[in-house]
């Protein structure tokens, strides 16, 4: 009776702190996460969540969707990445060795984590795409600052390890990843109805022990409600070129990944009551903010010459002007120059001069090095003005 009243306790402390979803895949994992980004803060709501995660495979497509659609609903949005880490480097394109990435999960602290986790998701891709877009921990080292790290799903460099019954190395990836992020660094159980999960679950409680690295509750989900598992699988289906009536097809042995309640997830974690607290440290942690209705563009440097970036823009535009107009005299038609000087001064008015040198720069790359160019039209500046002319001088 004793135990059975301090279990109670125990679930009705949790409740008092909620549960927050942490590791979700949205329309935006291609083809394997079946959530519509307009339906995940909806249901956190019914759930009465205060917050929630988006965490794509490599990707962050959804950000921005997720963010307004939380914004609209009153949940709080955690941006986030389940990203793809190369098991050596990520320029390293081996068949045999490297198309076995492994997953983890990468959490946006601030604006500075939000900008870091975009440029490792970058770099997933122009540096280390194969197979997938993949980082390494390099890359984590140079980037870390502002986020928080769980160790995601069994496919997950740890889990991997203990799945290969080698608690050593399970302990060394730990530890790596413990120096890297600090107290910003969580093993990740999951409730997700796998047999493998259930073996896993008990080595990372037991390493988290060990090691003093806390754990987080999570359940990968891929899908918003229980009878939403059939839907999934005719995505992977599509993924995969397979039919439904195809016995070898890619599926997942379990209709347990979707976007569980917190009465469920305390209920499956009653014997680790800190797994699910600290899905709402971690909420509480996560705070970035999105601004917009501004206008936001790299610096542009100009010659040393030129004392603002508008008389800059202003020579090129006279000299492009001179080279199509002024057909060898040295004035240009009044015609035209008044033209040019109205549209300069809308430009300047508006702000976008560092937007049309910027436009220009890479314009002129293209012509200059064979890299065909369209004729500009469409654009809200209208590239085929008369004052876009110097565009195409080259």
């Amino acid at each position: 009776m004793k135990m059975i009243h301090i279990q109670k306790q125990i679930r009705e402390k949790i409740k008092l702190s909620n549960f927050v979803h942490l590791h979700i895949h949205s329309e935006f994992s291609l083809l394997d996460g079946a959530n519509r980004i307009k339906d995940l803060p909806v249901r956190a709501k019914e759930l009465g969540m205060k917050a929630m995660a988006i965490t794509d495979h490599g990707a962050m497509f959804g950000a921005i969707d997720f963010y307004k659609a939380c914004k609209a609903n009153d949940i709080k949005p955690i941006i986030g990445c389940e990203v793809y880490v190369a098991p050596r480097a990520r320029q390293d394109k081996d068949p045999n060795i490297d198309g076995k990435y492994s997953h983890l999960i990468l959490l946006a602290k601030n604006n500075e984590g939000y900008k870091n986790l975009a440029k490792l998701v970058s770099i997933g891709y122009t540096e280390g795409f194969y197979y997938k877009p993949r980082i390494d921990h390099e890359v984590l080292e140079l980037y870390h600052e502002g986020l928080i790290c769980c160790s995601a799903c069994l496919a997950g460099e740890v889990n991997q390890a203990i799945l290969n019954n080698d608690m050593e190395k399970a302990k060394q990836v730990a530890l790596w990843f413990k120096n890297l992020f600090g107290e910003d660094y969580y093993l990740e159980i999951q409730n997700n109805g796998i047999k493998q999960q259930v073996l896993a679950n008990q080595k990372l409680i037991e390493l988290s022990r060990q090691l003093d690295i806390p754990l987080v509750a999570t359940n990968d989900a891929h899908y918003l409600k229980k009878e939403d598992a059939y839907n999934h699988e005719v995505l992977l289906c599509i993924q995969t070129g397979k039919r439904m009536s195809d016995e070898d097809r890619m599926r997942f042995e379990t209709d347990e990944l979707y976007v569980k309640s917190p009465e469920e997830m305390i209920s499956y974690f009653s014997n680790v009551p800190d797994a699910i607290e600290n899905t709402v440290k971690i909420a509480d942690k996560c705070n970035v903010e999105f601004e917009f209705g501004h206008t936001i563009l790299p610096n542009y440097d100009v010659p040393q010459e030129f004392k603002t970036h508008y008389d800059y823009l202003e020579k090129l535009t006279l000299d492009g002007l001179k080279e199509r107009y002024a057909k060898g005299k040295e004035e240009l038609p009044k015609d035209i120059l008044e033209r040019a000087n109205y549209e300069l001064s809308v430009i300047h008015k508006m702000g976008y001069v560092d937007y049309f040198l910027i436009v220009w720069d890479y314009i002129y790359y293209a012509k200059t090095h064979h890299i065909p160019v369209g004729p500009g039209r469409g654009s809200g500046a209208r590239f085929d003005c008369s004052l876009c002319h110097w565009y195409y001088r080259y």
